[in-house]
């Protein structure tokens, strides 16, 4: 009995003390917690004109008012002119600096948009091909051009409005070219730059997805008498991406990855042009 009594006795003490070491554990957690909580910074308020700003891309997801004035400004083009318009994302707008951040742009680093040429720019960084599709319109057919380039497909696999199958990117893309081919715009399609990841959506896997997305553009091209231009075999490492001497990020180029583009691009608006 009293061995017995000793054992109960023992094991009333461990769970005693089991008890109090839970229940610091727990105290020491949960005040660990609030002080975590009470450190942390709370969010700044957004100001009016950030409201205002997520109001309008709200109502207003392709973007419309980007470019509208800017094309009223646009004259006609005159009988002549060989006027090309480029739609596409943040790789065609960087384009118009040829990559080079603004601090460092002189006439040296940065000529300009194909000076001298009546190309004009229509790209809007982040987007999605319908996004494109919705102002292509107003972005493109409107400003009654010779040839249209269109770079699209890098947004859509990332997702940037949403998961998105190969089947509605290919859907847009030939929704594009074909507005622009029915009303007597000749039609320039580009493949998809190589990228293997994205930094601002890692784990993506993009570099195959790429890959197939550009054959079929490549053999929807041929199949309607589209000029193709191939920046991705020009461009791709080994690893399936951009490397680091053409993109400091892997995605967007710089003016050495710009450098290479420019002759590609020019030469496929020059087939264009010369076809029937």
């Amino acid at each position: 009995m009293g061995r017995i009594s000793v054992s109960k006795r023992s094991s009333a003490s461990n769970y005693s003390l089991g008890f109090w070491l839970s229940a610091a554990s727990v105290s020491g957690l949960m005040f660990a917690t609030l002080a975590s909580a009470q450190q942390a910074a709370p969010p700044k308020p957004l100001t009016d004109a950030q409201v205002q700003q997520k109001l309008e891309i709200l109502n207003d997801r392709p973007n419309m008012k980007r470019f509208r004035s800017a094309n009223a400004a646009l004259m006609p083009p005159a009988a002549d002119e060989k006027r090309v318009v480029f739609m596409g994302d943040s790789i065609t707008e960087a384009w118009m600096h040829n990559g080079v951040p603004g601090p460092e742009r002189t006439p040296e680093t940065d000529p300009g948009f194909f000076p001298g040429k009546p190309y004009v720019n229509r790209g809007i960084s982040g987007q999605t091909s319908p996004q494109m599709l919705v102002r292509f319109r107003q972005d493109v057919v409107d400003l009654k051009p010779r040839v249209v380039v269109i770079l699209a497909g890098t947004n859509d696999v990332a997702g940037n409005t949403g998961p998105m199958t190969p089947e509605e990117t290919e859907e847009n893309l030939s929704s594009m070219a074909d507005i622009a081919s029915k009303n007597g715009i000749r039609v320039v399609l580009c493949s998809i730059l190589p990228a293997f990841d994205f930094p601002w959506k890692s784990g993506m896997e993009p570099a195959p997805k790429i890959i197939a997305l550009n054959q079929w553009i490549k053999t929807y091209a041929a199949s309607k008498g589209y000029v193709y231009v191939d920046y991705y075999s020009a461009m791709v490492d080994k690893r399936g991406g951009l490397p680091a001497n053409l993109s400091h990020d892997g995605v967007h180029p710089t003016k050495a990855g710009y450098d290479i583009m420019d002759p590609l691009v020019e030469a496929g608006i020059a087939k264009a042009l010369e076809s029937r």
